[in-house]
């Protein structure tokens, strides 16, 4: 799975990063301080950092100078993210070395597809186009779904909420959760929508006798029943 590493102080947005970047399958750690980060890189290696320009100990802005200044991390892909949103301090973050720059606040969903696509330039081999279980697949990159090799034709939300399920399979989600992770944290949408396109993406899913992979936790949310094939 591919890693990332947080640098970011405000704790509610680490977690909040923390909790969207593993929903998507990624192994995270999250670090406070600029100089903390700037020893654990020369622990281990990430495969990919997301840096807060405003850090104690170190600016963000100085670690990636260190970061690009060294032969081990100099390829390491660097996602900015910061309240600077002026154009002459988004070039002189992209200057320094910074392969994105992300202004707060931003959309979380937004800022995955960021991740997933600086991962897909840089580190092809640990990022997957393609989610398969049972006789499910989705490509992400072509937006299609297949079950049994037959297409299954979903609108972009149901798209969004079955990638989001496969991406953790067995893993229960909150309606509020999976509003956070498919619809972003900054839109408003009722908690009974979830209802309603879970139920579009099983009846789009669920033709025939085919076994339904949603499964419903009563009190608790939907989980992808990553038993539903066996």
């Amino acid at each position: 799975m591919p890693k990332v590493l947080i640098v970011e102080d405000e704790e509610p947005l680490s977690l909040l990063l923390k909790y969207n970047l593993e929903a998507e399958g990624y192994q995270v750690e999250v670090c406070a301080r600029g100089d903390e980060a700037d020893l654990r890189l020369r622990e281990s290696l990430p495969d990919l950092l997301l840096l807060d320009w405003m850090l104690p100990g170190l600016s963000g802005i100085e670690l990636c100078r260190r970061i690009r200044g060294r032969e081990e991390t100099a390829l390491l892909p660097v996602i900015m993210l910061t309240a600077r949103g002026e154009e002459s301090e988004r070039i002189r973050g992209l200057s320094t070395g910074a392969d994105d720059y992300v202004v707060k606040p931003f959309s979380v969903p937004e800022l995955m597809a960021r991740v997933r696509a600086i991962l897909r330039r840089a580190s092809p081999e640990v990022v997957s186009n393609l989610l398969r279980s049972g006789d499910i697949e989705l490509d992400r990159e072509t937006h299609r779904v297949r079950r049994s090799s037959k297409e299954i034709h979903l609108g972009p939300t149901e798209f969004r909420l079955l990638e989001f399920l496969m991406t953790s399979p067995g893993r229960v989600y909150s309606r509020e959760q999976l509003l956070d992770g498919v619809w972003g944290h900054d839109v408003y949408v009722d908690e009974r929508t979830v209802d309603v396109h879970v139920g579009r993406l099983r009846k789009a899913l669920n033709r025939g006798k085919a076994k339904d992979p949603i499964r419903t936790v009563r009190g608790a949310g939907y989980a992808f029943n990553d038993q539903f094939a066996s």
